[in-house]
């Protein structure tokens, strides 16, 4: 075999496991590139701290009925129940279709979906 096929072969191999490393530290850094986005340098911080809150660390609730899109930056409306993140004030989140959705707890804007 050519040289130049082994190395795509090892490539294509090696791709899966960079793609789960990169989810495994997506959170923190997602967060992070979410709060520049929507705040700047002081929003790093905060972006953080989104990344931060795990699926795990919110309690079960029933999901909600939301016919809008389940985007970031999108606004939910007040008809949608929503709960507070805990020991994060900043944040309340809801649960739409299979999504746990962070939001904004002053602008009800969505700045995370966790599937």
């Amino acid at each position: 075999m050519k040289p130049i096929y082994l190395a795509l072969v090892a490539s294509a191999l090696l791709l899966p496991n960079a793609t789960y490393a990169q989810n495994a530290a997506g959170g923190a850094a997602g967060g992070a590139a979410v709060g520049a986005a929507v705040a700047g340098a002081p929003g790093a911080a905060v972006g953080g701290a989104i990344g931060a809150i795990a699926g795990s660390l919110l309690p079960a609730r029933p999901s909600v009925v939301y016919s809008g899109p389940v985007v970031i930056g999108e606004a939910l409306p007040d008809t949608v129940a929503v709960y507070p993140v805990p020991d994060y004030d900043a944040y309340s989140y809801t649960i739409i279709g299979p999504h746990r959705v962070i939001i904004d707890r002053k602008s009800r804007r969505i700045v995370r979906i966790i599937d």
